[in-house]
């Protein structure tokens, strides 16, 4: 588990740091560009996690065909999975580069929503090399081979990273760019990630028994119905949980840029200390897929087991280290004290948050290994969207005392309750399949 986990890790950690230089990029340029950024990177992931979750059925697919040895299938299983990227393409792009239904649902101060605009039209170019990428990476993942995926984000990332930062700031021939600048680089590297990618897949002579490119099959409805089948309530579980925590920046965006900005940077916190439970989940998903595959379910019991000890552990051990070194670790981002003022009082949510967040992370992509995907995506909703979201929207402008001083605090609190019922009911949902399993097997 470990094995696989870290690369993931590093990869993981290494593709949020390029958020996370956003923000530090941006926010050494100007409040506003940061707020910017804060919304539309919100609405950039949420859409594309939304459209990466569905193709991230073929992890469960191909680890199921490979732990029950039936290697002729994993080839044709890749190549269905490219070919659904390919659908999921223009819809994406199109959610991208028109966004105003979603700027729409928050008052968005007219300055922030111009550079939103620019930003999101920027990234939409680089959604189909995203797309392709993230089919090649759960290939790889359900195979066990997951150090080639941090190699390649260590690449994209180092090129990303100065050329947003002389875009932002005009260090090239041109001009600076402010936010615009992130969200051409974003999409720049996203097709230097896919090159990376296809080179490796194309000249790797581990794969040539699966003959992915020697057979291409043309679509296939069958086949790329069952990976909707497995793939949509992954991918609206995904996006359910990352909206309703990003999709709190247009919410609280009527709050001012300094509250949005302050939430932009806990959250950056927030979703890199969310990296090692994903990373985990990541290989618990795909070791106890193959263990299903071959029907091995005392291994597969096993590795939840482990995997929910492992990552509850490690991730308490990073809320407490946050927590003692808050105030030089925000500081990082931003010189506005307004800024920091607010992102200091809201790093205890996220120390308490990380930690129910990730039982429920692991159980989720757990049951994702067992192919059990819709039920969990109604938990998500109830979870995410009706306490977190939802709740979170009360708290902050309705709740006794917040009428006339509202707050983006309530958002995390809401977020915290939220986290901690779904790793109830999350849990509860796992021992029921494990229980199942073990009655079915016997």
């Amino acid at each position: 588990m470990l094995h696989h986990a870290w690369p993931v890790l590093v990869a993981q950690l290494l593709s949020m740091s390029m958020l996370i230089a956003d923000t530090v990029i941006v926010g050494r340029y100007g409040t506003v560009d940061l707020a910017a950024i804060a919304v539309g990177s919100g609405v950039y992931i949420s859409i594309v996690m939304l459209v990466v979750g569905v193709l991230q059925a073929v992890a469960p697919t191909v680890a199921h065909h490979f732990g029950a040895g039936r290697t002729h299938e994993i080839g044709p299983a890749l190549q269905q999975g490219f070919w659904l990227a390919l659908m999921l393409a223009l819809p994406g792009m199109a959610l991208l580069a028109f966004p105003g239904f979603l700027l729409e649902l928050s008052s968005v101060p007219p300055d922030v929503d111009a550079k939103t605009r620019e930003y999101l039209l920027a990234t939409a170019m680089g959604l189909p090399a995203v797309l392709f990428y993230r089919t090649f990476y759960a290939f790889n993942n359900a195979l066990g081979k997951p150090r080639v995926l941090m190699a390649i984000s260590l690449i994209v990332t180092m090129t990303h990273v100065p050329l947003a930062w002389a875009l932002v700031h005009g260090h090239l021939w041109w001009p600076p760019l402010g936010v615009l600048g992130c969200g051409i680089s974003t999409a720049a590297v996203s097709w230097l990630g896919l090159v990376c990618g296809a080179t490796y897949l194309a000249c790797n002579p581990a794969y040539r028994a699966y003959q992915l490119f020697s057979h291409w099959r043309a679509p296939q409805r069958r086949e790329i119905l069952a990976l909707l089948r497995l793939g949509v309530p992954m991918g609206l579980s995904t996006f359910i949980e990352v909206s309703s925590f990003t999709l709190i920046a247009l919410f609280a965006a009527q709050l001012g840029a300094e509250p949005v900005a302050g939430h932009r940077i806990v959250a950056n916190l927030a979703a890199l200390i969310y990296m090692l439970p994903l990373a985990m989940s990541i290989a618990i998903l795909v070791l106890v897929g193959q263990a299903a595959g071959a029907h091995d379910w005392a291994r597969a019991r096993a590795t939840v087991r482990i995997g929910m000890i492992l990552t509850s552990v490690l991730v308490s051990v990073i809320g407490i280290g946050l927590w003692i070194a808050r105030e030089p670790v925000v500081a990082l981002f931003s010189d506005d004290l307004a800024v920091r003022a607010v992102a200091l009082a809201l790093v205890l949510y996220i120390c308490v948050y990380q930690l129910f967040d990730a039982v429920q992370t692991v159980a989720a992509h757990a049951l994702r290994g067992y192919k059990v995907t819709f039920l969990p995506m109604l938990l998500h909703a109830l979870c995410f969207w009706g306490v977190g979201l939802a709740g979170g929207y009360w708290l902050s402008f309705h709740a006794p005392g917040r009428e006339q001083g509202p707050s983006v605090a309530g958002f995390w609190e809401a977020g915290v309750v939220s986290t901690i019922v779904a790793s109830v009911l999350f849990g509860w949902l796992l021992r029921v399949v494990m229980r199942r399993q073990q009655v079915t097997s016997s």
